[in-house]
């Protein structure tokens, strides 16, 4: 049996806790695509990140990331820089404003990024 480290659940329960919260999810989808205030309420509490993975010579090894953090808009408020050695090795580091610029200006000629 596979074991969640935070609970001490096993898998079969945090799937079947999974699937009723994605049920309780679709039940909220719908009531945001029939209703326009619904909607509303939803999208002004929405945002999204878009992670994109660098190219790595070892990618089992070592890998890191590019993570941006958004608006419902596509604005983007945030970033940061997750490296990892392997599972276990994980570290993130906020991305500063100027270093923001930078990597929007790299990325917007392939992505759509603000």
């Amino acid at each position: 049996m596979v074991y969640c480290m935070n609970r001490g659940d096993t898998m079969a329960d945090i799937t079947e806790t999974a699937q009723k919260k994605l049920k309780s999810r679709i039940r909220k989808f719908k009531k945001v695509a029939k209703d326009e205030d619904e909607r509303a309420m939803f999208f002004d509490q929405l945002g999204a990140s878009v992670e994109i993975f660098l190219p790595t010579k070892n990618p089992e090894q070592m890998g890191d990331s590019i993570i941006f953090y958004t608006t419902s808009e596509g604005k983007i408020i945030d970033a940061e820089y997750s490296y990892n050695e392997g599972e276990e090795n994980f570290t993130s580091v906020p991305i500063t404003d100027k270093d923001l610029a930078i990597l929007i200006e790299v990325f917007k000629s392939n992505f759509h990024l603000e």
